[in-house]
């Protein structure tokens, strides 16, 4: 009796597909840019992980109230979408320490890079890049406490 509760025990405490998936998780939540003038909600729908725009210092009109359009945006059917609550990360994907496959949206731009994503200690390191990750730069964020 002992045998088969020690050898389930140990089956389940040692699961790396269980332990992988407490690692992947870790980016979940609310981040804030390295200017501190924009704040990220991080959330993972089925095995990808995206990035909702929540807050950003020019985020509404001088009225306060109404969110600024997509103006940027390099397709013109998204031009006139709200930038409240735009995904800024898209698709990204956990393997092996870091988050991968993704795309980043620069509504100030309006472009689309490559991007990555490592947790490094307390911070996410955020490079985006055209082509190779080597040409590309890296932005630092903190989570919100």
């Amino acid at each position: 009796m002992y045998k088969i509760l020690f050898t389930i025990f140990f089956f389940v405490s040692f699961n790396p597909a269980g332990s992988q998936i407490i690692v992947a998780d870790k980016i979940v939540g609310e981040w804030i840019n390295e200017e501190k003038d924009t704040r990220i909600e991080i959330y993972k729908t089925g095995e990808e992980y995206f990035g909702r725009l929540l807050w950003s210092e020019d985020l509404f009109e001088a009225d306060g109230k109404t969110s600024r359009k997509d103006t940027r945006n390099s397709n013109e059917k998204l031009r006139t979408r709200n930038l409240l609550h735009v995904n800024l990360l898209n698709n990204f994907v956990f393997s092996e320490d870091l988050w991968d496959n993704g795309k980043m949206y620069d509504p100030k731009s309006g472009k689309t890079y490559n991007c990555l994503i490592k947790l490094r200690k307390e911070k996410l390191e955020v490079r985006s890049y055209v082509g190779i990750p080597l040409l590309g730069r890296s932005t630092y964020w903190d989570r919100v406490p």
